[in-house]
C-alpha cells in the first residue's frame, strides 16, 4: 500500500509531465537531401567558377565534347562523386542502414579499369607511359584537390547541421563525394 505522501507526489510528478508534453509537436525530419543539394550545388557553382578564373575552360569544349574519353572520365569521376553522396545521405540519418553502398563505388572503378585495360592494349607501345599518367599527371592532382575544396566545405557544412552517428566514415564519404565533383569541375578544364 502507498503512503498518502506517494500518491500525492506520484499525482504531481504526472501533473508536471503533462504539463511538459502538452504543447509538445512531432519535430520534422531533417531536410536532408535539400540541405545536401544546396551545401553541394553552392561548391559545385564555386568550383566551376574557381576552374574558370584560374585554370581556364578548354578551348576545344566544343569538338572534346563529341568524345567518348570526355564523356567517360567525366561520368567515372561523376559516378565516383554521385555514388558517395548517396552514402552521405544515408550516413547523415541516425539508425540508416547504408547495406552493400560501397560495393556500388566499384562499378565505377571497375568500368574505368576495363576501358583503361582495352586503351593500353589498343595504343602503340612507346605511348604507354603517357597513356597512363599522361601530360599533366604532376599538376593535376593538386588542382583537383583546388577544384574539390567549395564542394568540401559545402557539403562539410551541410552534414554539419545534420545528424551523422558514424563521422569517420561520413567524413570520408563527404571528402570522396567533393573529390568526385572537383575532379568533374576540373575536367572542364584538362
Amino acid at each position: 500500500p502507498m503512503s498518502a505522501s506517494s500518491r500525492k507526489s506520484e499525482a504531481s510528478l504526472e501533473q508536471m509531465v503533462d504539463r511538459l508534453v502538452a504543447d509538445l509537436e512531432p519535430v520534422r525530419s531533417p531536410p536532408v537531401a535539400q540541405r545536401l543539394s544546396i551545401g553541394l550545388g553552392v561548391g559545385l557553382v564555386l568550383s566551376l567558377i574557381l576552374v574558370g578564373i584560374v585554370f581556364g575552360y578548354r578551348p576545344d569544349m566544343a569538338s572534346a565534347s563529341l568524345t567518348m574519353i570526355f564523356w567517360a572520365k567525366l561520368a567515372y569521376v561523376s559516378g565516383i562523386g554521385a555514388i558517395a553522396l548517396w552514402a552521405v545521405e544515408r550516413l547523415a540519418r541516425p539508425g540508416v542502414a547504408t547495406g552493400n553502398l560501397l560495393l556500388w563505388l566499384l562499378l565505377p572503378t571497375a568500368m574505368m579499369g576495363t576501358l583503361a585495360i582495352v586503351e593500353l592494349a589498343d595504343g602503340p607501345a612507346n605511348l604507354r607511359e603517357h597513356l597512363i599518367m599522361g601530360f599533366s599527371a604532376a599538376a593535376a592532382p593538386w588542382r583537383i584537390l583546388a577544384a574539390a575544396l567549395p564542394p568540401l566545405v559545402g557539403l562539410a557544412w551541410a552534414v554539419r547541421g545534420l545528424a551523422p552517428t558514424r563521422l569517420v566514415f561520413a567524413g570520408a564519404m563527404v571528402g570522396l563525394a567533393a573529390g568526385g565533383f572537383g575532379a568533374a569541375s576540373y575536367a572542364m578544364h584538362c
